[in-house]
Protein backbone atom coordinates (compact mmCIF):
# COMPACT_ATOMS: atom_id res chain seq x y z
CA UNK A 1 0.00 0.00 0.00
CA UNK A 2 1.64 3.61 -1.61
CA UNK A 3 1.24 6.11 1.59
CA UNK A 4 -0.49 9.42 1.05
CA UNK A 5 2.03 11.56 -0.03
CA UNK A 6 -0.53 14.71 -0.06
CA UNK A 7 -1.10 14.25 4.18
CA UNK A 8 0.13 16.55 6.30
CA UNK A 9 1.44 14.78 9.50
CA UNK A 10 1.35 16.64 12.35
CA UNK A 11 1.17 14.46 14.84
CA UNK A 12 5.03 13.40 16.03
CA UNK A 13 3.88 13.38 19.39
CA UNK A 14 2.73 9.86 18.81
CA UNK A 15 5.13 8.48 17.08
CA UNK A 16 7.66 9.67 14.60
CA UNK A 17 8.38 8.53 10.89
CA UNK A 18 11.97 6.62 10.94
CA UNK A 19 15.21 8.32 9.77
CA UNK A 20 16.96 6.83 6.67
CA UNK A 21 20.06 6.56 9.15
CA UNK A 22 17.81 4.33 11.32
CA UNK A 23 16.27 2.27 8.50
CA UNK A 24 20.09 1.70 7.54
CA UNK A 25 21.46 0.72 10.71
CA UNK A 26 18.28 -1.75 11.29
CA UNK A 27 19.36 -3.00 7.81
CA UNK A 28 22.81 -3.76 8.87
CA UNK A 29 21.71 -5.43 12.02
CA UNK A 30 19.50 -7.81 10.40
CA UNK A 31 22.36 -9.09 8.66
CA UNK A 32 24.24 -9.96 11.93
CA UNK A 33 20.39 -12.27 13.62
CA UNK A 34 22.71 -14.20 15.84
CA UNK A 35 21.88 -13.98 19.82
CA UNK A 36 23.49 -12.04 21.61
CA UNK A 37 23.40 -14.23 24.46
CA UNK A 38 24.63 -16.98 22.82
CA UNK A 39 28.47 -18.44 23.93
CA UNK A 40 29.35 -18.94 19.91
CA UNK A 41 31.18 -16.73 17.99
CA UNK A 42 28.03 -15.61 15.94
CA UNK A 43 26.65 -15.00 19.32
CA UNK A 44 29.64 -13.20 20.38
CA UNK A 45 29.83 -10.84 17.53
CA UNK A 46 26.56 -9.86 17.93
CA UNK A 47 27.32 -9.08 21.76
CA UNK A 48 30.03 -7.05 20.84
CA UNK A 49 27.39 -4.84 18.36
CA UNK A 50 25.40 -4.81 21.14
CA UNK A 51 28.00 -2.65 23.33
CA UNK A 52 29.21 -0.76 20.85
CA UNK A 53 25.71 0.44 20.16
CA UNK A 54 25.27 1.06 24.26
CA UNK A 55 28.83 3.14 24.23
CA UNK A 56 27.23 5.07 21.38
CA UNK A 57 24.09 5.59 23.12
CA UNK A 58 25.44 6.93 25.91
CA UNK A 59 28.11 8.79 24.34
CA UNK A 60 25.11 10.51 22.46
CA UNK A 61 23.08 11.37 25.24
CA UNK A 62 26.34 12.11 27.65
CA UNK A 63 25.05 9.67 30.06
CA UNK A 64 27.37 8.08 32.58
CA UNK A 65 25.64 5.64 34.16
CA UNK A 66 23.80 2.36 33.10
CA UNK A 67 21.89 1.69 29.71
CA UNK A 68 19.03 -1.11 30.38
CA UNK A 69 18.23 -1.81 26.56
CA UNK A 70 13.80 -2.42 26.46
CA UNK A 71 10.88 -3.23 23.93
CA UNK A 72 10.04 0.22 24.24
CA UNK A 73 9.05 2.99 26.76
CA UNK A 74 6.39 1.05 28.44
CA UNK A 75 8.98 -1.98 29.39
CA UNK A 76 10.62 0.90 30.87
CA UNK A 77 8.18 1.78 32.79
CA UNK A 78 7.46 -1.12 33.89
CA UNK A 79 10.89 -2.35 35.07
CA UNK A 80 11.42 1.10 36.88
CA UNK A 81 8.24 0.78 39.03
CA UNK A 82 8.51 -2.61 39.84
CA UNK A 83 12.11 -3.07 40.24
CA UNK A 84 12.76 -0.23 42.31
CA UNK A 85 13.60 -1.12 45.84
CA UNK A 86 11.98 1.93 47.20
CA UNK A 87 8.31 0.54 47.75
CA UNK A 88 6.84 4.59 48.39
CA UNK A 89 6.23 5.72 45.64
CA UNK A 90 4.67 9.03 43.95
CA UNK A 91 3.70 9.69 40.64
CA UNK A 92 2.52 13.31 38.93
CA UNK A 93 -1.56 12.66 37.68
CA UNK A 94 0.05 14.48 34.50
CA UNK A 95 1.65 11.26 33.32
CA UNK A 96 1.43 8.99 30.51
CA UNK A 97 -1.34 6.84 31.19
CA UNK A 98 0.98 3.89 31.64
CA UNK A 99 2.78 5.14 34.03
CA UNK A 100 -0.40 5.97 35.64
CA UNK A 101 -1.20 1.91 35.10
CA UNK A 102 2.25 0.56 36.48
CA UNK A 103 1.81 2.77 39.73
CA UNK A 104 -1.90 2.10 40.71
CA UNK A 105 -0.62 2.00 44.49
CA UNK A 106 1.74 5.36 44.40
CA UNK A 107 0.42 7.94 45.97
CA UNK A 108 -0.47 11.37 44.00
CA UNK A 109 1.79 14.76 43.38
CA UNK A 110 -0.53 17.74 43.27
CA UNK A 111 -0.05 20.16 39.76
CA UNK A 112 -1.29 23.63 39.26
CA UNK A 113 -3.76 24.81 36.54
CA UNK A 114 -1.42 24.50 34.30
CA UNK A 115 -0.02 21.19 34.83
CA UNK A 116 3.10 22.22 36.74
CA UNK A 117 4.65 20.06 39.43
CA UNK A 118 5.36 23.19 42.37
CA UNK A 119 8.44 22.46 44.19
CA UNK A 120 7.51 23.91 47.18
CA UNK A 121 4.53 21.74 47.46
CA UNK A 122 6.67 18.50 46.44
CA UNK A 123 8.98 19.47 49.11
CA UNK A 124 5.64 19.81 51.64
CA UNK A 125 4.88 16.41 50.63
CA UNK A 126 7.90 14.62 51.02
CA UNK A 127 8.38 16.16 54.35
CA UNK A 128 7.38 13.66 56.61
CA UNK A 129 8.37 10.36 54.97
CA UNK A 130 10.35 8.15 56.84
CA UNK A 131 11.64 6.09 54.42
CA UNK A 132 13.45 6.44 50.88
CA UNK A 133 10.60 7.57 47.73
CA UNK A 134 10.68 7.03 44.04
CA UNK A 135 9.41 9.89 42.81
CA UNK A 136 7.67 10.05 38.87
CA UNK A 137 7.63 13.50 37.25
CA UNK A 138 7.93 13.54 33.79
CA UNK A 139 10.37 16.01 31.43
CA UNK A 140 7.69 16.75 28.80
CA UNK A 141 3.93 16.44 28.89
CA UNK A 142 2.70 14.33 26.19
CA UNK A 143 -0.16 16.14 25.45
CA UNK A 144 0.35 19.57 26.26
CA UNK A 145 4.02 20.38 25.57
CA UNK A 146 4.42 21.64 29.32
CA UNK A 147 8.00 21.29 30.52
CA UNK A 148 8.36 20.42 34.12
CA UNK A 149 11.27 22.10 36.25
CA UNK A 150 13.61 18.98 36.93
CA UNK A 151 16.28 20.47 37.99
CA UNK A 152 14.56 22.16 40.87
CA UNK A 153 12.24 19.43 41.29
CA UNK A 154 15.33 16.66 41.31
CA UNK A 155 16.77 19.04 44.22
CA UNK A 156 13.78 18.72 46.01
CA UNK A 157 13.42 14.89 45.57
CA UNK A 158 17.29 14.38 46.86
CA UNK A 159 16.99 16.79 50.03
CA UNK A 160 14.46 14.29 51.06
CA UNK A 161 16.79 11.11 50.59
CA UNK A 162 14.23 10.06 47.71
CA UNK A 163 14.87 9.21 43.99
CA UNK A 164 13.65 10.72 40.80
CA UNK A 165 12.14 8.60 37.72
CA UNK A 166 11.75 11.20 35.09
CA UNK A 167 9.71 9.84 31.90
CA UNK A 168 11.43 11.97 28.69
CA UNK A 169 9.99 10.46 25.99
CA UNK A 170 9.16 13.35 25.10
CA UNK A 171 12.21 15.50 25.11
CA UNK A 172 15.35 12.67 24.56
CA UNK A 173 17.04 14.09 21.04
CA UNK A 174 15.43 17.74 21.98
CA UNK A 175 16.91 18.55 25.54
CA UNK A 176 19.64 18.08 27.91
CA UNK A 177 18.97 15.03 30.15
CA UNK A 178 17.50 15.94 33.83
CA UNK A 179 19.83 14.60 36.43
CA UNK A 180 17.26 11.95 37.48
CA UNK A 181 17.73 8.85 39.05
CA UNK A 182 15.86 6.71 36.06
CA UNK A 183 14.87 7.88 33.08
CA UNK A 184 12.58 6.82 30.59
CA UNK A 185 13.62 6.28 26.66
CA UNK A 186 11.23 5.59 23.88
CA UNK A 187 13.22 5.03 20.15
CA UNK A 188 10.06 5.76 18.15
CA UNK A 189 9.61 9.72 19.52
CA UNK A 190 13.07 10.44 17.57
CA UNK A 191 13.42 8.73 14.57
CA UNK A 192 14.29 5.14 15.61
CA UNK A 193 12.01 1.81 15.19
CA UNK A 194 8.97 1.59 17.34
CA UNK A 195 9.55 -1.13 19.65
CA UNK A 196 12.32 -0.50 21.26
CA UNK A 197 13.90 1.68 24.01
CA UNK A 198 16.18 2.00 27.16
CA UNK A 199 15.61 2.66 31.23
CA UNK A 200 18.90 5.03 32.21
CA UNK A 201 19.84 4.08 35.77
CA UNK A 202 21.99 6.13 37.49
CA UNK A 203 22.79 3.11 40.21
CA UNK A 204 21.85 -0.28 39.46
CA UNK A 205 21.71 -0.68 43.38
CA UNK A 206 18.27 0.60 43.37
CA UNK A 207 17.05 -1.82 41.27
CA UNK A 208 16.52 -5.55 42.05
CA UNK A 209 17.85 -7.78 39.39
CA UNK A 210 15.64 -11.16 38.80
CA UNK A 211 17.79 -12.69 36.23
CA UNK A 212 17.65 -12.55 32.61
CA UNK A 213 19.72 -10.87 29.83
CA UNK A 214 20.80 -6.61 30.34
CA UNK A 215 22.47 -7.84 33.87
CA UNK A 216 19.88 -9.65 34.87
CA UNK A 217 17.04 -6.58 35.20
CA UNK A 218 15.22 -7.43 31.82
CA UNK A 219 14.12 -10.80 30.17
CA UNK A 220 14.44 -11.43 26.67
CA UNK A 221 16.32 -11.53 23.49
CA UNK A 222 17.64 -8.15 22.60
CA UNK A 223 16.64 -6.71 19.41
CA UNK A 224 19.65 -5.80 17.98
CA UNK A 225 18.37 -4.30 14.73
CA UNK A 226 16.32 -2.37 16.83
CA UNK A 227 18.68 -0.80 18.66
CA UNK A 228 21.12 -0.38 16.58
CA UNK A 229 18.38 1.91 14.53
CA UNK A 230 17.54 3.92 17.73
CA UNK A 231 20.83 4.67 18.30
CA UNK A 232 21.38 5.88 14.83
CA UNK A 233 18.73 7.94 15.09
CA UNK A 234 19.77 9.35 18.62
CA UNK A 235 23.01 10.32 16.62
CA UNK A 236 21.28 12.01 13.65
CA UNK A 237 21.76 15.73 14.09
CA UNK A 238 19.23 17.90 15.80
CA UNK A 239 19.22 21.16 14.11
CA UNK A 240 15.29 22.12 13.46
CA UNK A 241 14.91 22.83 16.83
CA UNK A 242 14.41 26.78 16.02
CA UNK A 243 12.12 25.76 13.09
CA UNK A 244 10.27 24.45 15.36
CA UNK A 245 9.44 26.99 17.80
CA UNK A 246 8.80 29.87 15.47
CA UNK A 247 6.06 27.85 13.66
CA UNK A 248 4.77 26.34 17.18
CA UNK A 249 4.45 29.99 17.69
CA UNK A 250 3.20 31.24 14.50
CA UNK A 251 0.32 28.39 15.28
CA UNK A 252 0.00 29.28 18.65
CA UNK A 253 -0.64 32.84 17.21
CA UNK A 254 -3.03 31.99 14.92
CA UNK A 255 -4.94 29.96 16.90
CA UNK A 256 -5.79 33.31 19.51
CA UNK A 257 -6.07 35.19 16.71
CA UNK A 258 -9.28 33.23 15.68
CA UNK A 259 -10.93 33.08 18.50
CA UNK A 260 -9.37 29.62 20.05
CA UNK A 261 -7.04 29.25 22.96
CA UNK A 262 -3.68 27.63 23.59
CA UNK A 263 -3.68 25.35 26.55
CA UNK A 264 -1.35 25.80 29.24
CA UNK A 265 0.20 28.74 27.14
CA UNK A 266 1.60 30.83 30.21
CA UNK A 267 3.87 27.44 31.02
CA UNK A 268 7.17 26.82 29.89
CA UNK A 269 6.33 24.41 26.89
CA UNK A 270 8.97 22.35 24.32
CA UNK A 271 8.43 23.45 20.72
CA UNK A 272 7.00 20.18 19.43
CA UNK A 273 4.03 19.69 20.88
CA UNK A 274 0.73 21.93 21.68
CA UNK A 275 -2.66 21.66 22.28
CA UNK A 276 -5.64 23.90 21.26
CA UNK A 277 -9.33 24.46 22.23
CA UNK A 278 -11.94 25.27 19.61
CA UNK A 279 -14.73 26.52 21.70
CA UNK A 280 -18.02 24.79 20.92
CA UNK A 281 -16.16 21.53 18.63
CA UNK A 282 -15.81 18.30 20.20
CA UNK A 283 -12.38 16.92 19.69
CA UNK A 284 -13.49 14.04 17.65
CA UNK A 285 -15.68 15.87 15.64
CA UNK A 286 -12.35 18.06 14.75
CA UNK A 287 -10.49 14.70 14.17
CA UNK A 288 -12.75 13.49 11.61
CA UNK A 289 -12.75 16.84 9.70
CA UNK A 290 -8.84 17.15 9.70
CA UNK A 291 -8.50 13.77 9.12
CA UNK A 292 -11.08 13.96 6.01
CA UNK A 293 -9.11 16.90 5.06
CA UNK A 294 -5.87 14.98 4.97
CA UNK A 295 -4.52 15.88 8.31
CA UNK A 296 -2.40 13.81 11.15
CA UNK A 297 -3.29 15.51 14.32
CA UNK A 298 -4.74 13.44 18.02
CA UNK A 299 -7.07 14.63 20.71
CA UNK A 300 -6.52 15.80 24.08
CA UNK A 301 -8.96 13.52 24.72
CA UNK A 302 -9.28 9.92 24.15
CA UNK A 303 -12.66 7.86 22.64
CA UNK A 304 -13.36 5.13 24.43
CA UNK A 305 -16.45 2.54 23.43
CA UNK A 306 -17.75 5.18 21.48
CA UNK A 307 -17.79 7.66 24.56
CA UNK A 308 -15.30 10.54 24.65
CA UNK A 309 -13.63 10.35 27.52
CA UNK A 310 -11.88 13.43 29.25
CA UNK A 311 -8.20 13.56 29.14
CA UNK A 312 -6.75 12.87 32.40
CA UNK A 313 -4.36 15.65 32.05
CA UNK A 314 -6.45 18.08 31.34
CA UNK A 315 -8.54 16.71 34.64
CA UNK A 316 -6.03 16.89 36.66
CA UNK A 317 -5.34 20.62 35.65
CA UNK A 318 -8.61 21.56 37.02
CA UNK A 319 -9.82 22.10 33.01
CA UNK A 320 -13.71 23.05 32.67
CA UNK A 321 -14.55 19.19 31.07
CA UNK A 322 -16.70 21.18 28.40
CA UNK A 323 -13.44 22.61 27.18
CA UNK A 324 -11.56 19.25 28.10
CA UNK A 325 -13.65 17.46 25.32
CA UNK A 326 -12.76 20.43 22.72
CA UNK A 327 -9.34 20.13 22.74
CA UNK A 328 -7.02 18.59 20.23
CA UNK A 329 -2.96 17.98 20.03
CA UNK A 330 -0.82 19.31 17.03
CA UNK A 331 2.87 18.18 17.05
CA UNK A 332 5.72 19.38 14.92
CA UNK A 333 8.59 17.30 13.93
CA UNK A 334 11.61 17.61 11.77
CA UNK A 335 9.41 17.68 8.29
CA UNK A 336 7.15 19.86 9.22
CA UNK A 337 6.61 23.23 7.14
CA UNK A 338 5.59 26.77 7.12
CA UNK A 339 3.65 25.36 4.48
CA UNK A 340 1.68 22.69 6.53
CA UNK A 341 1.21 25.03 9.93
CA UNK A 342 -0.61 27.50 7.28
CA UNK A 343 -2.60 24.95 6.03
CA UNK A 344 -3.73 23.67 9.10
CA UNK A 345 -4.81 26.91 9.96
CA UNK A 346 -6.57 27.39 7.22
CA UNK A 347 -8.43 24.27 8.17
CA UNK A 348 -8.79 24.79 11.79
CA UNK A 349 -10.83 28.16 10.10
CA UNK A 350 -12.66 26.65 8.44
CA UNK A 351 -14.04 23.83 10.89
CA UNK A 352 -14.66 26.62 13.58
CA UNK A 353 -16.54 28.64 11.21
CA UNK A 354 -18.30 25.67 9.85
CA UNK A 355 -20.09 25.07 13.41
CA UNK A 356 -20.86 28.69 13.80
CA UNK A 357 -17.75 30.03 15.22
CA UNK A 358 -16.53 33.36 14.65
Amino acid sequence: MVADTKRIYLDYAATAPMLDAAKKACAEGFEHWANPSSPHGDGRAAQAMLENARRRFKTALDWDGDVIFTGGASEAIQIALTKSKPTLQYVSPVEHDVMLRFARNAKPIPVDTSGMVVPMNLNHLLKGIEEPALVAIQSVNNETGVIQDLDALVQVVRDRGSHLLADCSQSIGKMPLPDADLIIVAGHKFGGPPGVGALLVKDLRLLDADGGQEQGYRSGTQNLPYIMGMTAALEAPANWSGRATELRQHLDDAIRKEGGAVIAENAPRIATIASYHMPGVAANTQLIKFDMAGFSVSAGSACSSGTLKTSHVLEAMGTDPQVAREVIRVSIGRDTSRTHIYAFIDKWKSIFAEAGGS
